[in-house]
Formats: structure tokens, sequence, C-alpha cells
């Protein structure tokens, strides 16, 4: 490892990064495989079924990709001042934060509720009417949830810019259990349907917010709340947190818009493509779990790094977490080709659902191997040098240009179908890696003061 001879001593020992990602995959591996469980329930009840939570997970996911950016410009914002040794503003940070994601998310959830006519009817346009229907019924329940899921994703992101991602698995599991458990009962046990899908998300979401707002409290933390909540706006850490969540949430959010864009596409398709899209959707997610929980560990690691002012470090610990992220990437990919008939026989799909299925399951593993960890791993340590605006750019462009532009070139035109939406996507991972790389060889991103 080159480190400068300035360097007294590593930030992070391998049992640090261990304890720091360990519990991040497991967590990720819970939500994945609890959502692929709760989609097999829910595949049950029906197709139409499985298309509709598809559709309105779409919403729901952009409203909580938002407000994890958010979570995170405050996590960045923290973990610097940790960097710094601190503390005391580290832990006003985490007060504005956690303050700005609760009031910011009350007023998502009634804008939500006020324009379901409009998501329903126009967002998911020509829909089957079984289709509506079940979306209609399980936007409602599951949109109760939008302040929890804000509060829960602040406390954990905190969590982890302490290095302490192991509360979050703990709370995780818990949540998952609750979810998992509540399905079944009621959907096999009580019949509820769709609402039995829906019902205990939400409460599983309630549970794990009340959770980590007592637990981030303690004040032997670190990072931690004040015993008075905080009822007042700091200005200056705002505009700091601010800095790094607008640009982090509008690339987060117009990736989830494009993704919806693409999914009104897919729904034009037929409910066919759209229960194939969901499946896939499912498995890939699986495929990527290790990326996922590194890329959240990186912009942990890094953004201690960049506070105590340490690139050489940075630079190594990016290094290290790419190269771990791939070979943990190709693993899961292996063992989802390998057990993919178990798993598309569990959804119980026509052959023509599960042979499309299988071809996106596919294509998409083989591509995550070479080239998701440069599209999503790598500019995480860009945004925790604060060049979140770069990140911004490139993403944005290359969603509307590549996802969105190619989908319906390669999907409609070109009659691929939705396999010609996945085709898309990797162009997008692809333009998005070059772009990154070329950006972290450079030295720009080195040079933005928060």
């Amino acid at each position: 490892m080159e480190i400068t001879q300035k360097t007294k001593k590593y930030l992070f020992t391998n049992e640090n990064l261990y304890r720091l990602i360990f519990p991040l995959i497991v967590e990720q591996f819970l939500l994945v495989t609890v959502g692929l469980a709760d989609s097999i329930m829910t595949a049950s009840i029906g197709e139409a079924a499985v298309s509709a939570v598809s559709l309105v997970d779409s919403i729901n996911i952009l409203i909580i990709n938002i407000f994890t950016a958010l979570a995170t410009g405050g996590a960045v914002v923290a973990g610097q001042y940790l960097g710094q040794k601190k503390e005391n503003k580290a832990c006003q940070s985490a007060d504005q934060l956690m303050l700005f994601l609760f009031l910011s998310s009350i007023t998502v959830m009634i804008i939500v509720y006020l324009s379901k006519y409009f998501i329903l009817y126009i967002v998911f346009g020509n829909i089957e009417q079984d289709v509506m229907n079940y979306s209609n019924t399980y936007l409602t329940i599951v949109f109760m949830s939008i302040p929890f899921i804000a509060i829960y994703n602040g406390g954990a992101a905190l969590f982890r810019a302490m290095g302490n991602s192991k509360i979050t698995m703990k709370i995780s599991i818990m949540m998952n259990l609750i979810n998992l458990i509540g399905n079944y009962f009621l959907i096999y046990v009580f019949k509820m349907g769709i609402a039995g899908a829906a019902i205990p998300t939400v409460f599983s979401r309630v549970v794990a917010a009340v959770v980590i707002f007592i637990l981030i409290r303690n004040d032997s933390l670190q990072i931690h709340l004040s015993k008075r909540i905080c009822k007042k706006f700091d200005r200056v850490l705002i505009r700091k947190i601010l800095y790094i969540g607008v640009p982090n949430g509008m690339e987060n959010g117009m990736f989830q818009l494009g993704k919806i864009i693409v999914l009104n596409l897919i729904a034009t398709f037929g409910t066919t493509a759209i229960a194939a899209n969901a499946v896939a959707n499912a498995v890939g997610l699986f495929q990527i779990i290790p990326g996922m929980a590194i890329s959240q560990a990186t912009l942990s690691v890094t953004s201690q790094c960049i506070g105590a002012g340490d690139y050489d470090q940075t630079k190594y610990y990016t290094k290290k977490l790419v190269k771990i992220s791939t070979i943990c990437i190709l693993l899961t990919v292996i063992v989802t080709f390998i057990s993919m008939p178990l798993i598309l026989n569990a959804y119980n799909l026509s052959d023509y659902t599960a042979k499309i299925s299988m071809d996106i399951i596919l294509y998409h593993g083989s591509l995550a191997i070479i080239i998701w960890t440069a599209s999503f791993v790598l500019p995480n340590t860009l945004r925790a040098a604060n060049d979140v605006k770069f990140c911004m750019i490139v993403a944005i462009f290359s969603m509307w240009i590549f996802r969105i532009g190619f989908s319906y070139v390669l999907g409609r035109y070109m009659n691929i179908g939705v396999l010609g939406v996945w085709v898309a996507m990797s162009i997008d991972w692809i333009f998005r890696s070059v772009c990154f790389i070329i950006r972290y060889k450079g030295s720009k991103w080195k040079l933005n003061e928060i």
C-alpha cells in the first residue's frame, strides 16, 4: 500500500472494513431476499398484483431515494467533521438532518396523496383495470410510511458515518422479519389480498423509525441527537447538508423518474412484460447486493479520509473497495445463474414470461460483473469529496440520453421489447463508468471545499 510518510496510521484496518461491510451486505441481502419473498407471496394473488406492486414501488423508491440522498448529505458532512475531530459539529449536523427529513417527508406525503389520481391514471398510463385497482389499494396504504422511512434512512446514514453498520443490520433484520411474517399471515391466512402485502410494510417501517430514533439519541455515540429535540434550522449546516444532498437527491430522483418513464414504456408491452421485468428486477437486485453494500461503505470510509485531508488513503481504500465489490458481484451472479430455474419456478410464471425473465437476468448479471462497480461504487468517492455536481450532471445526462432515449429506440422502434430496455440501461452504465473513471484519474474532484 502506498501511503505518504506524513500518514501515521491507517484510518481503517481490514477488521474495521469487515465490521463495516459485512453488516451492510447482510442488510442488503435481507432487503432483497425479503423483497423477493414478498413478490413471490404477492404472485399468489396473481400476475396483476405483481405488476401493481412493481408500478407503485417505482414511485415509492423514487421518494425513498430522494430522502436517502438527503440523508447521505448529512452523513457526508458528519463524517467529514469526524475526520476533522469535530464531534460537536457532527452532532449538530445530525440534529439538522433529522429535523429537515421529518418536515420535508410530511410535506411530500401530503403532496403524494393529493396527486394520487395523476399518478394512477397519467403516470401509470393505460394499464389493465385489475392492475389499476390493485395499484390504488397498495399506493393508498404504503405511502403512509413516507415520514417513517425518511427518519429511518437518516438515522441509518448517521450510524454508517460512524462506521457502525451493525446497528442498522439488526434493525433491518427486525424490520424485514415483521414484514415477512406480516405478509404471510395477511396474504395466506387472512386472505387480505394486496392490502396484506402493504400493511406489514407500513408497520415495519414505523417500528424501524422509532427504534433508530431512540438509539441515535444515545449521547455516548460519536454522532448523536440532542436530548432536546431540535426545532430550529441552522442555515450554515443545512446549506452544507443540502450542498451534497440536493444534487445527490436530484440525481437519485431523476434516476428513479427515468425508471418510471421506462416502466411506463414497459407497461405498453403488456402484463407479461411488466411481470417479467418485475421478476428480473428482484433477481437483478440480488446480483448486485455486495456492490450496493460496498457503495455505502465507500462513502463512509472516504468521507473520513477526505475530512482528515488524506487523499493517499482515499485512493487506496477506493481501489481496495472497488476490487472487493467486483469479486463479490461475480460470486452473487454465479449463485443466481445456478439457482435461476428454482427462482423462476417459485414465481409460478407462464413459460413465455419465465423465458423473458431468464434472458434479462442472464444479460444483467453478465454486464454487472464488468461495469456496475465503476458506475456506482467509484462515484461515491467523488461525492464524499463534495464533487456532487459532476456526478449529478453525468448521471442525469446519461439517463435521459441512453437509459430513456435508447429504451424507446431499442424497445419500441426496433421491437426488442423489454430486453431492449435492459440493453439501454447497460449503455447508460458504460457511459457513466467512462466519465467517472476519467474524473477520478484527474485531480479536480479533490478541489471541492464544503
